[in-house]
């Protein structure tokens, strides 16, 4: 049975450089699924959600987006995020 949404978490890397990044994880394969896990769960949470799948490229770029932006400096405003994610079903 196949859900209709897509789990995430956004977070910053544990290493040196310290890079915020997603992870969609169920769409994690069995090839890649303890290692992105295991990344997160070593990193600094953010935040986590639900997107639906209906128009989930598009809310995807939403995140994409509020990752590039706190890799820039941005502050990181999961208010707005949320607010942007609403009509993706979050």
């Amino acid at each position: 049975m196949q859900s209709d949404r897509t789990m995430f978490e956004i977070y910053r890397e544990s290493d040196y450089g310290r890079k915020w990044c997603v992870v969609y994880f169920t769409e994690l394969g069995e090839h890649n699924k303890e290692t992105e896990i295991a990344r997160a769960m070593a990193g600094e949470h953010l935040y986590d959600g639900f997107i639906g799948n209906y128009r989930k490229d598009e809310a995807k770029e939403v995140i994409a987006r509020f990752v590039e932006g706190l890799n820039r400096g941005d502050a990181p405003d999961v208010t707005q995020l949320v607010r942007e994610l609403e009509s993706y079903g979050a």
